[in-house]
């Protein structure tokens, strides 16, 4: 679970404004390009995603660097390439990386443990201060979390190299997940039938200046109940779409939403957070790294992502647009019920939703019991 959102909704004064939001949609564009941005701060950073980095992106990196580059991974992902040990408790490990830098495909087969790793010795480095809002940009941009990075050499916006690069607050990089949620805007409510559902609609939400669509399965009027039935359910174009037998998110949707026929009114909140917040390519990654043997959790972390990094502000921020500040959540998962609370929404009760195993995804499920404390 994503452990780092404060205990209360963000207040109104404190939401990221659109200039300011703005900017971190230019950096996460330019991160997917391979583009360095400037994380401004005490000590500025110049910082590109190792997984899309190129090589006019590693030349301005070592034209504009003002000290040493260094490349930048989460905790779990540095102890598996380095050799020696590592504070796993870190939010960033610091890695030395050579001047001039070490070529473009070695940097991504240190990013991605899906690769063949045949890699150089790794040395450990002081990570600087700016270094969490460097892999948090890496994240919004749902890459892998591994960026190469330099402080900034003095009056780097007046040179060449540096003219047309963005600037982008680091503080805003880590406090943009909270605080978009709260800009959350309802965008388009239709009738749509279901088969297990006639009386449904979808009602769909953005954030301030934000392509990402999240969206409301809404059956019947739960607004006229005390506490309708809620899911909260996590898109997954594999198991929703696909049918893929790997998971049991799409037994887990449409059993929702019959249910919810049933009782005659419900809501699931669909939200773009595939593979517990990772995006669709990274969890295909993890689908990899558990081929070989690793755990969903494992494999999360072996990428360098956290077990579960889903932002709960956007649901409760939906449910309290439709009017829905207390609910019966349907669940196995006890996290959801604290997670929710902490973002004010007054959970009656938990519901059980459990499907049986189907002989592919049996040890998916035994890991969430064994290692999310899933109640199957």
């Amino acid at each position: 679970m994503n452990n780092h959102l404060p205990i209360h909704p963000p207040e109104p004064q404190d939401l990221l404004s659109a200039p300011q939001t703005r900017a971190v949609h230019r950096a996460i564009a330019e991160a997917r390009r391979g583009v360095p941005v400037v994380l401004a701060a005490r000590r500025p950073l110049i910082v590109v995603p190792a997984e899309t980095v190129g090589a006019e992106g590693l030349r301005l990196i070592e034209a504009l660097a003002g000290a040493p580059p260094v490349f930048l991974l989460a905790a779990s992902r540095a102890a598996a390439i380095l050799a020696q040990p590592v504070d796993l408790a870190a939010t960033v490990i610091a890695l030395k990386l050579a001047s001039p830098l070490i070529d473009i495909e070695t940097l991504r087969r240190a990013a991605d443990p899906t690769l063949e790793q045949i890699l150089p010795e790794f040395t450990l480095a002081t990570a600087p201060a700016a270094a969490p809002a460097a892999l948090a940009l890496g994240k919004l941009a749902r890459l892998l979390p591994a960026m190469i990075a330099a402080p900034v050499r003095a009056g780097w916006a007046s040179l060449p190299a540096g003219g047309d690069l963005l600037s982008v607050p680091a503080d805003d990089l880590l406090a943009y997940p909270t605080n978009l949620a709260a800009t959350l805007m309802r965008v388009a409510d239709v009738q749509i039938p279901l088969d297990d559902a006639p009386d449904a609609r979808l009602v769909a939400f953005r954030a301030l200046d934000q392509g990402i669509e999240h969206m409301a399965i809404v059956v019947g009027d739960p607004a006229a109940q005390d506490a309708p039935l809620v899911r909260v359910h996590s898109e997954c174009f594999t198991g929703d779409l696909l049918g893929s037998l790997r998971c049991d998110c799409g037994p887990q949707l449409r059993g929702a939403i019959a249910r919810m026929a049933q009782e005659g009114a419900g809501v699931v909140l669909y939200l773009a957070q595939e593979g517990r917040g990772i995006g669709l390519i990274n969890k295909l990654r993890a689908y990899t790294m558990q081929d070989r043997g690793l755990d969903t959790v494992d494999a999360n972390r072996a990428l360098g992502w956290q077990a579960d990094e889903r932002n709960f502000f956007i649901a409760a921020a939906m449910l309290r647009e439709l009017g829905l500040p207390r609910i019966r959540l349907l669940t196995n998962n006890p996290e959801k019920l604290s997670a929710l609370a902490a973002c004010g929404i007054d959970i009656a009760a938990r519901v059980a939703h459990s499907f049986s195993p189907n002989g592919v995804n049996d040890e998916y499920l035994a890991t969430k019991a064994r290692r999310f404390g899933h109640l199957l």
